[in-house]
């Protein structure tokens, strides 16, 4: 059993009229999962519940045990919609894992060593591309995390995907689809001036200006 259980009911009420009343009249979310041999299926998930579990990292990229009324399957999270402003979960997407199949899953990002990159300690702010990467591993190589080692980056240097070390059984989805697609996850830049330090030098020029012109006023 996987480290996250996620309990569900089956739903065949179904629609976006039963969605909305899901969701206000008992604090419900509709779902689906799909994949494998089975038919998708439409769920009902515990709001709370699932609230809960999204505040752990490695929910997103674990795979999780779904319970479903006392049957359970392992899956992963493929795609969750959220309110654009309240503090709510519409809809979740579950595909099942198939053990001895390939699969492909989100890896958040874990950048390390970045108060040691000599491009930061000249200065310099690391900025970040991409913060999740798309991976292609079997079910039991998945990585909770893939680390991106930012110690030796000078000022100006850029990490690419190339440039990640993959755990064992486990390659990146951008190179199967373009091996030429080596995009950038990230760099470290210049600090850039901020406009209330231009303001400040812009008042400061006008101040020195200024005796000179009152002086010449005199004259």
């Amino acid at each position: 059993m996987s480290d996250f259980v996620l309990n569900a009911t089956k739903r065949s009420d179904i629609g976006k009229g039963a969605s909305r009343r899901l969701r206000r009249e008992a604090n419900m979310i509709p779902a689906v999962v799909y994949g494998g041999k089975e038919e998708a299926q439409s769920l009902t998930l515990n709001h709370n519940q699932v609230v809960r579990l999204l505040e752990e990292e490695a929910f997103y990229s674990s795979i999780i045990t779904l319970d479903v009324e006392g049957a359970t399957e392992e899956v992963l999270l493929k795609d969750l919609q959220r309110h654009p402003f309240k503090p709510k979960v519409l809809h979740m997407d579950l595909k099942r894992v198939v053990r001895g199949q390939e699969m492909n899953a989100n890896a958040p990002l874990h950048f390390i060593n970045e108060e040691d990159a000599p491009g930061v300690k000249e200065g310099g702010v690391v900025s970040h591309q991409v913060t999740s990467v798309e991976i292609i591993c079997m079910p039991r190589n998945l990585p909770e995390y893939i680390e991106v080692d930012m110690g030796s980056i000078e000022m100006g240097g850029v990490v690419h995907l190339s440039d990640l070390t993959m755990p064992e059984g486990v390659r990146l989805a951008a190179f199967e689809q373009n091996q030429d697609n080596d995009a950038s996850v990230a760099n470290i830049v210049p600090p850039t001036v901020s406009a209330s330090s231009d303001d400040e030098a812009t008042e400061e020029a006008a101040e020195d200006e200024a005796p000179a012109a009152e002086e010449g006023g005199e004259e």
